[in-house]
């Protein structure tokens, strides 16, 4: 089982990186591609990289995710979001491998008060969001093994992500203004990587919800963020119309993971806990204002 193939492309993306990171520990032969080794754009390319490397598995993590800059160039954002992720769909259906293709909770439009579960109707709001369902229906339409991951608000060691940002952020400044109208979910990209890692053993093919449990504002978000790193910072919580930005964000896409756990899959810790450790790891140094 173990000198399985496994082909990741957004590899050196936040999550592309751990899961790459993963995999080799877990003594996969893995080939993972950055976007300079690897056009998804070009069909002729992928289909050229997949059909020589013959994967087991190809980990789509690929993706233009700029939301805001999608709302000027969607050209560009459903070029690689929904005909980049065909290309890979067909390439990987061709070899017959099985398929991970990364989405999103953009793909709803915010409106619902309880949990988005996998068969919930999905009316994206964004051009980000509509590019991602569009490649979902690639998926859907091409290959015949796959599994569909809608994630949230993803965080980790690389790339850039909210809690970063706060962190860099906190240093600069003495109060911060966050929005406390839009509530989703915290995802570590580490827990995020090892639950995909128990799907893609399994034929238990289809869409999965996977953030952390429960759920919180950005506000929340915040805030939690500078207790765990015991940052002295003063936050303020705002509305969203006080901070216009091209894209507008569902404000309520918090994901409820009944497809893990109809098919046995354990759901991920909760938000506040995974954040905990991640701080622990990722080493903070407190700031006192």
């Amino acid at each position: 089982m173990n000198k399985q193939k496994i082909l990741v492309t957004g590899a050196k993306g936040q999550l592309g990186t751990e899961m790459v990171k993963l995999l080799k520990e877990m003594k996969y032969e893995v080939y993972g591609y950055g976007r300079a080794e690897l056009d998804i754009t070009d069909f002729q390319q992928v289909k050229n990289v997949i059909d020589h490397i013959r994967p087991n598995i190809v980990i789509h993590a690929a993706a233009y995710t700029k939301v805001d800059a999608a709302e000027s160039e969607p050209d560009q954002a459903f070029f690689v979001n929904a005909y980049g992720t065909r290309n890979v769909t067909v390439a990987s259906e061709h070899i017959g491998a099985k398929l991970v293709y990364i989405s999103t909770d953009y793909v709803f439009d915010g409106t619902a008060d309880v949990p988005y579960n996998e068969f919930a109707f999905t009316n994206p709001i964004n051009v980000y969001g509509k590019s991602k369902l569009a490649g979902e229906q690639f998926v859907r339409d091409l290959h015949s093994k796959f599994f569909i991951i809608r994630t949230s608000w993803v965080y980790g060691k690389h790339g850039n992500n909210f809690v970063k940002t706060m962190l860099k952020l906190a240093q600069e400044q003495k109060q911060l203004f966050v929005v406390d109208d839009q509530i989703g979910c915290p995802t570590y990209a580490v827990d995020l990587v090892s639950c995909i890692f128990q799907l893609i053993q399994t034929e238990k093919y289809g869409v999965y919800h996977i953030s952390n449990s429960g759920h919180c504002s950005w506000y929340e978000f915040a805030k939690a963020i500078f207790e765990e790193a015991n940052v002295n910072i003063v936050v303020n919580p705002c509305k969203t119309k006080d901070y216009p930005r091209p894209a507008r964000r569902p404000p309520y896409s918090v994901l409820d993971h009944m497809a893990l756990r109809l098919n046995g899959f354990k759901e991920l810790r909760h938000w506040r806990e995974a954040l905990k450790e991640f701080i622990k790891v990722y080493g903070v140094k407190p700031c006192q204002h």
